[in-house]
């Protein structure tokens, strides 16, 4: 059933379940299948990317399939990062400079490849496109990048690639706590709907079913499934490949990373910025894994209970730089500043909370999962579920909790929670 969705949403015949017409994506092919070997001109050139292109890749995916990828193509340039690359602005500009003659980008990697060349085509007006060397999150197919700028890290408006293109024996020999990674940001999509969907409720945001229609048919065999994941099954392989795709097409059909980037990664970014740089290097979903069970607990404390009473927002912009630092805790405060309740606005909440608290309380519930299910599904992955298999200092992680929705302006159940003084 997901695998007809996906056909369906690249042929723009897919109609949208909010009621506005066919759902269409920019995305012209997503090929996912057990090998690409011998097919990968052929893939690329059925996109008319140009004559020269850039095929990019690190030393690590450059083995893993870079090579193979610029042998295929034959002409253009390879630009090779000597190191893993980082994702900021730095880097970008460099990439920039190093593919300023080509008319195109051929990322070959996963999160930091992949941002780094949907970034730098977008700045340049180029097209790209990717062959994805692990399982690891769910960026591929997103409108967004990931990119750190003086500190802070931020989802940056960029574009999708025109091909997606997963070669599953290949992301199976992916290290293994790269796959852990891609269930670990695929295991957030109740909690990042749940954030979601009370914003919406309580402040009649924007919300969207869509995105979480085309992951339905998955998720459940993707829980199931999650220790096939580690064990080399290539059908479980392919079921987390198309959640990712799905997820990533899911955020590009909003517009933004709402129905996939809530409070857990709030968490998760707070992480990265104020983190030890000496801790013990980790991947985003590994953040994600342990931050969504962090995130499902409150929600599931907080639902479980009356309704919350809500207290003007008592953290005010000269406490919030002095936790920050002067340049991040201004770019921060922009954010938060939007979302912070006075006086009069937490009567009215309060107000809405006393009369439709249940209603709120059913409407969320129903999408949600348990915690229990999704601790089971990172356990028999054997992913993390504790801050400190993260490399993550029990009261540091605590403080991430707590200052996290600090960051930006999306309201969560850390806002929620945060007002109510039960955070």
């Amino acid at each position: 059933m997901s695998k007809e969705l996906l056909t369906r949403l690249l042929a723009g015949t897919l109609p949208d379940p909010d009621g506005s017409g066919p759902l269409s994506v920019p995305v012209r092919a997503v090929e996912i299948a057990p090998s690409l070997a011998g097919r990968e001109a052929s893939l690329v050139a059925a996109l008319g990317l140009g004559a020269r292109l850039a095929v990019v890749s690190d030393g690590a995916t450059r083995r893993a399939l870079g090579a193979r990828v610029a042998a295929a193509l034959g002409q253009g340039s390879e630009v090779v990062f000597d190191k893993a690359p980082a994702a900021d602005m730095a880097t970008v500009e460099q990439l920039r400079l190093r593919t300023k003659g080509s008319d195109a980008l051929v990322a070959v990697g996963s999160g930091t490849i992949n941002d780094l060349c949907k970034y730098a085509s977008f700045l340049d007006g180029k097209p790209y496109a990717v062959f994805g060397t692990a399982p690891s999150m769910n960026g591929y197919t997103s409108v967004s990048a990931a990119i750190t700028e003086h500190g802070h890290k931020k989802s940056l408006p960029a574009h999708v690639p025109l091909g997606v293109f997963l070669d599953l024996e290949v992301l199976s020999r992916a290290p293994i706590r790269m796959i852990r990674s891609g269930l670990g940001d695929s295991i957030c999509r109740p909690t990042a709907e749940a954030d979601w969907l009370l914003a919406h409720l309580l402040f009649d945001r924007p919300y969207r079913t869509a995105p979480f229609r085309l992951l339905a048919g998955d998720e459940g065999r993707l829980l199931a499934n999650a220790k096939a994941l580690v064990s080399g099954d290539i059908g479980a392989m392919e079921i987390l490949a198309r959640t990712l795709v799905l997820s990533g097409l899911g955020m590009t059909i909003c517009g933004g990373s709402y129905p996939a980037s809530q409070g857990e990664h709030l968490i998760s970014h707070y992480i990265d910025m104020l983190g030890d740089p000496a801790w013990p290097a980790s991947f985003h979903g590994e953040h994600v894994a342990v931050t969504t069970l962090t995130m499902a607990r409150l929600q599931q404390e907080t639902m479980a209970g009356g309704n919350p009473v809500l207290q003007p927002t008592s953290i005010d912009e000269a406490e919030l730089i002095r936790h920050f630092g002067a340049e991040l805790g201004t770019s921060c405060w922009e954010g938060f500043a939007k979302k912070r309740l006075d006086g009069g606005q937490a009567r009215e909440l309060n107000r809405k909370l006393a009369g439709e608290w249940p209603e709120i309380r059913r409407r969320i519930g129903a999408a949600t999962r348990p915690l229990a299910e999704l601790e089971a599904a990172l356990h028999a992955a054997g992913a993390p579920t504790r801050s400190t298999e993260i490399g993550v200092p029990r009261e540091f992680y605590r403080r991430a909790v707590l200052h996290a929705r600090e960051i930006r302006d999306r309201y969560t159940f850390l806002d929620l929670a945060g007002d109510a003084g039960s955070l």
